[in-house]
């Protein structure tokens, strides 16, 4: 009888950043996709498991990286996986747009001892560039497969899937081999002859480890006495370090094939397109002003765009309230009904309503990233981040804090030295983050004409980056002096994004907003409602009831009942939180409810617009037929509106991201150094703007 088939087949994706591999795994998994952390760290891992052709398959998408010497957790993490043994066949994407810049990579691939199949990716836009390739010689020298594929239309997905069970079917390892030269070679079999329990693939492979210099620790003690033995007379023979030399042995492998298998049909016209955009994009003069003209219509977007759909999510969220309460039975739990309406829809609801805004950020930032734009704004601030005090490196990270701050701060890891690694950090949260774009949706609507809205969310934008410029020089020429290592970088072709690729990266951002909207939010609503509803005032400073009764026009008794109101929301916990801390935010032009609501925001930003939904609803007898925003504006000036997004720009970030401070420094002076510093910068510059505007008259009124 022959081997039983086995269950399960799981088959690792693994490739370079920007060759599209994820865009080949979206195809392939479909709807089936989950979304986690590897074990013990904070590295995304996207998985699939669905039915094809009766057999169960696990797709796992490896993080993108350039090499598997495990320099950093993506490279460690790629490499455990590849070597646990527990997938049958690896597929390497391939970006044909840049070949031998990704069969480096093969190049390591090769020696791992597993099954290998190549996508060879973005074949169609090579040949746009005037490319052709011998696809049967290059797969005679990789040693498996190669199967050409289009991540922008899904094309060659299933004939891709199809080898990999081929080939995971048949169970031999990849036959494709770097030859390191004659005295290298001579060397790693010297070594792969101590590892006497080992097939010769294993052997090869762990003595390449060694002379690698990866750490081997079950590999025998003459295994390791051999390998430092050979490492010392190739570097003497080489007059360079061993890990130099086998690098160039990879890279020569790399060119070579790719020289071998490429055919230039014209190759005049090869990346003329890029050559052109790049003339212009990156310009040393208009390249900047470009890139800020692109937010600036960004931001103009969002609003223009977002305003239609968000007054519909309202208005259905205030039918919602209002039916509720038409058919509460009167007098029954008006405890309950509070919570419901004023609790949970007036929190809750007041943030799902800027979901529009969230997707069109996030939508023109996908599709940004997937031209490859992005990758240039990168390259270009390159200069200037250097002018600052930062590493060119560091635009990465703050460009993901565009997005959220929490894996920005994980993003620095990129970061070799230290002293960059820990600017960056301490700089990342001044970057507006997607969770303060709600609080700049609801106050701006509110406070400014249309006209002038993208103007003052991109101001607001670029008021972040100056003070995370001015804060970075201050560091790096006190705390963390030293020069900047230079910054190198692939630029990837321009491509035009699949909808498909930029709707999946905006839904995924989406998603993290609505589960956290539904979780954190909801719970720190109902916390703080109930902060503001007990303890519950029973006696009141005068006979609301009379005066309400005894009034002459209706709007005069609308005014006592507000006021009476707000009297017992004042005496319950939030109310005396916020008037124990009004004293030290009334020079910013804070009263005690936006207070209340800033130290809600300390637990998540969002919670500052579901805060200031349960003040207005339990402190305003007419918010019923009056929104948030048009209390707000019949409440505070401009001025004041403005004074708030620049505290909540600048001040103490959210509690996780306090944490991955700790957790990337390894100390809780600098999370806490972080938590105070930014605070007292917020409280600095809001008072300067604040008074300048009361000097010129701009928040008379």
């Amino acid at each position: 009888m022959g081997k039983p088939a086995p269950s399960k087949l799981t088959i690792l994706l693994a490739g370079n950043p920007n060759s599209g591999k994820t865009s080949l795994f979206n195809w392939m998994a479909g709807a089936h996709q989950h979304v986690g952390n590897y074990p013990g760290v904070t590295v995304e891992k996207k998985s699939a498991t669905f039915v094809r052709d009766g057999l169960a398959l696990e797709l796992v998408d490896l993080p993108g990286t350039y090499s598997l010497l495990a320099a950093s957790p993506e490279e460690a993490i790629a490499r455990d996986e590849i070597l646990s043994g527990a997938a049958g066949v690896v597929i390497q994407v391939i970006d044909a747009t840049n070949l031998e810049r990704n069969l480096h990579l093969t190049a390591q691939l090769t020696e791992m001892g597993v099954p290998l199949v190549y996508a060879l990716n973005m074949s169609d836009e090579a040949e746009s560039h005037g490319l052709k390739f011998d696809l049967e010689l290059m797969a005679a020298l990789l040693g498996g497969p190669v199967v050409p594929t289009n991540g922008s239309t899904g094309e060659g997905t299933d004939a891709l899937l199809a080898a990999a069970q081929l080939v995971a079917a048949a169970g031999t390892p990849c036959t494709g081999r770097v030859n390191y030269g004659l005295d290298m070679e001579q060397s790693i079999a010297a070594v792969a002859e101590q590892f006497e329990g080992d097939d010769a693939v294993s052997a090869r492979r762990r003595a390449i480890a060694l002379l690698d210099g990866l750490p081997d620790p079950h590999a025998p003690a003459g295994a390791r006495e051999a390998a430092g033995r050979e490492a010392a007379r190739l570097e003497k023979r080489g007059g360079r370090p061993l890990d130099v030399q086998m690098a160039e042995a990879r890279y020569g492998f790399a060119l070579g094939v790719a020289v071998d298998v490429t055919r230039e049909s014209s190759p005049h016209v090869r990346h003329a397109r890029t050559l052109r955009l790049d003339n212009l994009l990156l310009h040393r003069v208009w390249g900047l002003p470009i890139f800020v003209f692109l937010m600036w219509g960004v931001f103009n977007l969002v609003f223009a765009l977002g305003e239609p759909p968000m007054q519909w999510i309202e208005a259905g969220l205030g039918w919602l309230a209002g039916h509720i309460v038409a058919v509460w039975p009167a007098g029954a739990a008006p405890l309950l009904q509070s919570l419901v309406v004023d609790g949970i829809i007036g929190g809750v609801g007041g943030v799902i309503s800027f979901l529009p805004n969230i997707l069109l950020l996030f939508l023109a930032i996908a599709f940004l990233e997937d031209t490859g734009y992005m990758a240039r704004v990168a390259f270009l601030m390159d200069r200037a981040m250097h002018k600052m005090g930062l590493h060119g490196k560091s635009f990465i990270p703050m460009l993901i804090g565009l997005g959220c701050t929490v894996p920005a701060i994980l993003a620095t890891r990129t970061l070799e030295h230290k002293r960059d690694r820990f600017t960056t950090i301490l700089v990342a949260p001044f970057v507006s983050c997607g969770a303060r774009m709600t609080i700049y949706a609801l106050l701006i609507p509110a406070f400014f004409a249309p006209q002038w809205r993208g103007w003052v969310l991109w101001g607001i934008y670029m008021a972040g980056i100056l003070v995370a410029v001015l804060v970075a020089r201050l560091l790096r020429g006190t705390l963390f002096r030293g020069e900047s290592a230079p910054f190198v970088m692939e630029l990837p072709p321009y491509r035009l994004p699949t909808w498909r690729s930029v709707g999946i990266h905006m839904w995924d951002r989406a998603w993290m907003y609505l589960q956290k909207a539904g979780t954190v939010i909801l719970a720190i609503s109902i916390l703080l409602w109930a902060l503001g509803t007990f303890p519950r005032r029973t006696e009141f400073s005068r006979d609301y009831a009379a005066a309400v009764a005894a009034a002459a026009t209706p709007e005069a008794a609308a005014a006592l009942e507000a006021a009476q109101q707000a009297e017992a929301l004042e005496y319950t916990a939030i109310g005396r939180i916020g008037k124990a801390i009004e004293p030290a935010i009334r020079p910013l032009g804070f009263d005690w409810r936006v207070g209340t609501a800033l130290v809600g925001a300390f637990a998540a930003k969002e919670v500052f617009v579901a805060q200031m939904g349960i003040v207005f609803s339990l402190g305003s007898a007419d918010e019923g037929s009056e929104s948030l925003r048009q209390t707000l504006r019949a409440n505070y000036t401009p001025l004041q509106g403005l004074a708030m997004m620049l505290f909540c720009l600048l001040s103490a970030p959210c509690v996780a991201t306090i944490a991955a401070t700790k957790r990337e420094t390894d100390s809780w002076g600098w999370a806490l150094g972080m938590l105070l510093g930014m605070t007292a910068i917020a409280w600095i510059v809001t008072f300067a703007v604040f008074r300048l505007g009361l000097l010129f008259g701009w928040g008379v009124g």
